[in-house]
Order: structure tokens, then C-alpha cells, then sequence
């Protein structure tokens, strides 16, 4: 497997089978900008393909948020997505805040990186997520 924190080499069509579940998920075009336009990324790579990676948002002074973590279903529960919060909490260790939203589920597999529970609020438009066409 191998980790990388650049895009260079990385095309839409390395990116086939995300957002699992997704009504309306984005199509490969549109996750390789959502990744590109991310102020830090992660993406695991194995045999050409792009099979997980792992969003942040920041400030890059104090704040950090982590929007998106996701592993190709056949990739699951191999490690992966530990490996991809793992690095990108290191690319974010100077970072007062990072924060992150999860289903209730998820919350004890964040506590075992040092996370803590908090509260949220959110606000979803699902008629937008797709993502914004390209113009």
C-alpha cells in the first residue's frame, strides 16, 4: 500500500467506487476537485487505484476540520483508514482544533486516536450532494 499526502498522478478514474450509499454521491470528476481544493489530503493507493483517503479543511492556523474518510468497501477493515487518520493527524499536529462529525457508531474508533466526544450541529442540502457542477 502505498500513503500519499499530493495528487500529482492521481485522475478521476483512480477514484471509482466511493461514496457507497451516497443518494446522489459526486461523480469521479468532482471527488478529484473536492481532493484538490482540500487544504490537506491523504489518499492510500494499491495497484493504480485509489482504494481510501482522508479530507482536512483548515485555517492553517488554529482550526482543522476532517470532512471525509472513506475506504473502498473490498479494503475495509485492513487497516487502512487507521493508517489515513493516523497520517493526517500528523499532518495537522500543529493544529490547536481539529474536529470532526460521526455517527454515534464511529465515536469509539475516533477515541482511540485521542479524540474526544462533543457536540455538533450540522445543517445538510441534500439537493447538493453531488457537489457543485464544474462550469
Amino acid at each position: 500500500m502505498i500513503y500519499k499526502t499530493s495528487l500529482t498522478g492521481i485522475s478521476p478514474e483512480m477514484l471509482e467506487g466511493f461514496f457507497v450509499d451516497w443518494p446522489n454521491p459526486p461523480n469521479q470528476e468532482t471527488h478529484l476537485t473536492l481532493l484538490k481544493n482540500s487544504s490537506k489530503v491523504v489518499v492510500a493507493i494499491e495497484d493504480k487505484q485509489v482504494v481510501g483517503f482522508i479530507t482536512a479543511i483548515s485555517d492553517e492556523v488554529l482550526t482543522a476540520y476532517i470532512p471525509l474518510l472513506e475506504v473502498l468497501p473490498a479494503y475495509k477493515n485492513k487497516g487502512i483508514g487507521k493508517e489515513l487518520v493516523k497520517r493526517m493527524l500528523k499532518e495537522l499536529k500543529d493544529i490547536y482544533m481539529v474536529d470532526l462529525c460521526c455517527d454515534d457508531d464511529l465515536v469509539p474508533y475516533y477515541e482511540k486516536f485521542g479524540m474526544m466526544r462533543s457536540n455538533g450541529m450540522l445543517l445538510r442540502n441534500y439537493s447538493m450532494q453531488s457537489g457543485i457542477s464544474n462550469k
